[in-house]
């Protein structure tokens, strides 16, 4: 198994095969988002260092906030500044975006890449075709220097919203002369690749399914399928806690995570607390779904060459399921491995000859929840092997791998 080396991660790009994120070595780096909206706009900086501080712990190396908080840009940080002097974008506060400065330092410091969302489609009477360059140029010239920067909006998945997009897209990069990524999460449409995916600045793609989660995989194998090939974040599910009276659990976090990842994509973490009531930030910021993010990490991140997975649901020879109930399965592109996520207690047959690098073949179970390993036994990598959940576990991993 592979073993991971620590790096800090202060910049990010797009892999030479449109599959993945790099950083600024060349290594694989393993995108884990957290939706922190608010983090400028109703946190001290005090609390903003505790929440990041907490996030790097749990395995986080993506925040995605948005640069004047939920809403249409107008309300204020508590020390009373609004984002814009008389709520005009040409007119930025400074003392708004001081605070803001002294945030991405500390999400530097912390090795944090920070997607900010410059505009949102709630914005679009005062964020217009007459002022969207010059304000989005305005704010890249600023954090130019800042290498731990992802730009990103939140139009409309419509037509009608491209030619604002495009300009907005324009002034960034007139503002950092092409420093940054760029890319789209269209809310509350929900994919940038359905209107946008071949603008050449649009360095990858995000999803947004809100509570229909159960479109996770068939919208990450559509974009894992387009050409150009870029990377697909599924960048805002299903929130962990209740969303629009929904509750999701833990089970559902694991989900939306493996269902992403397995499927060719990446993936993205929210609690609905965390934008909808900041203030209480004590009773979300270690809630059990964000707890699994970490294990999630290392379980992922222990198999060789991860970065170079192959989504593969043919692996099933029977029990793929479907819906809420969809079991998953990615190969090695070496051969080495075959990872499964099963979303639920249940029976599978798996095509063991999947694994090509070794006749033998041995075969684990892993909690998705603990980590923790269950060994199964040793087959030929031939013909097809029944498996049953272990008693008692919400949902499980099979990892079959060579020695």
């Amino acid at each position: 198994m592979c073993r991971g080396k620590k790096v800090k991660e202060e910049a990010i790009f797009v892999s030479p095969n449109g599959r993945y994120f790099v950083n600024q070595d060349g290594d694989p780096f393993f995108w884990l988002g957290d939706t922190q909206w608010e983090l400028f706009r109703n946190f001290t900086l005090e609390e903003v260092r505790e929440i990041l501080e907490n996030r790097k712990r749990k395995g986080f190396s993506v925040i995605q906030v948005m640069l004047t908080g939920v809403g249409e840009g107008t309300k204020p940080n508590l020390a009373g500044q609004t984002p814009w002097e008389n709520n005009n974008p040409i007119t930025p506060n400074e003392r708004y975006f001081e605070n803001v400065d002294s945030a991405i330092r500390i999400g530097q410091e912390k090795g944090l890449i920070l997607v900010l969302g410059i505009f949102h489609q709630l914005q679009i009477s005062r964020i217009t075709m007459d002022n969207a360059r010059k304000y989005a140029e305005w704010i890249a010239n600023r954090y130019r220097k800042e290498p731990n920067i992802i730009w990103t909006m939140y139009p409309k998945a419509e037509k009608e919203f491209i030619p604002i997009v495009r300009e907005l897209a324009m002034g960034l990069r007139d503002g950092d002369k092409g420093k940054h990524m760029i890319t789209v999460h269209p809310d509350p449409a929900p994919a940038s690749s359905s209107f946008i995916h071949e603008e050449s600045w649009l360095a990858f793609n995000m999803i947004q399914t809100c509570v229909d989660y159960d479109l996770i995989h068939k919208m990450v194998t559509e974009d894992y399928a387009r050409k150009p090939a870029k990377p697909v974040v599924m960048a805002e599910g299903a929130y962990e806690g209740i969303e629009f009276g929904k509750l999701q659990t833990p089970l559902e976090i694991r989900k939306q995570a493996y269902w992403s990842l397995l499927s060719g994509g990446h993936y993205s973490y929210g609690h609905n607390d965390n934008w909808s009531s900041p203030s209480s930030s004590k009773s979300w910021i270690d809630s059990p779904g964000s707890l699994n993010m970490l294990t999630y990490r290392k379980i992922v991140t222990g198999c060789r060459e991860w970065w170079n997975l192959i989504p593969d649901q043919s692996v099933f020879a029977s029990g793929e399921g479907s819906g809420y109930a969809l079991n998953v399965a990615a190969r090695s592109a070496a051969g080495e491995w075959v990872l499964a996520y099963l979303s639920q207690s249940t029976t599978i047959s798996i095509k063991l000859d999947k694994i090509t690098a070794d006749r033998n073949v041995e075969a684990s179970w892993i909690d998705p929840v603990t980590g923790v390993r269950k060994k199964i036994g040793r087959f030929a990598n031939d013909g097809i092997q029944r498996f049953t959940t272990p008693e008692g576990w919400q949902d499980a991993l099979l990892l079959l791998e060579t020695r």
